[in-house]
């Protein structure tokens, strides 16, 4: 994490599947990385959050996240519609979008850096790996990476 900052980095992980949710959440506290996580379970919460409405409006509970790991496959509102409203938003759109998936698809893959994602990885099966997967993204966008410092309106 930049130290300029001098905070904590903020990482909002949009993922429906619990078990997915417990393992990022391991990953990042194993790590010595400073890193608060908070977790919606589809996209419609998501944007919710990020527009801070329906329940997301305190700026101290809900802070504006560094880094967004992102799933495609979701119910109500998937990963492609979020990442095309992300990108869409003024507010929003620079904000550091990894997609995190199960799928290897091509056209996946093609569509989100069209969209406008800034990484997409696909989620390792075993736990290890994917435990050291989710810590070496964190150590990526938050000890090599320099990310915009903005204040979230």
């Amino acid at each position: 994490m930049s130290e300029r900052r001098g905070r904590r980095a903020n990482v909002l992980l949009v993922e429906d599947d619990a078990g997915d949710q417990e393992l990022t959440r391991r990953a990042l506290q194993e790590d010595v990385l400073r890193i608060d996580l908070r977790i919606v379970n589809d996209g419609e919460q998501a944007m919710d959050y990020l527009l801070r409405s329906r329940g997301f409006g305190e700026h101290e509970r809900f802070p504006r996240p560094d880094l967004i790991l992102l799933d495609l496959n979701m119910p109500r509102l998937d990963g492609r519609q979020v990442l095309k409203r992300v990108r869409a938003h003024p507010d929003l759109r620079q904000l550091a979008v990894v997609v995190l998936t199960t799928s290897q698809h091509e056209e996946d893959i093609v569509r989100s850096y069209d969209l406008g994602c800034n990484s997409f990885i696909t989620k390792p099966v075993d736990i290890g790996a994917f435990i050291k997967a989710i810590g070496e993204v964190g150590r990526y966008w938050f000890e090599l990476v320099t990310l915009p410092n903005e204040v979230f309106a």
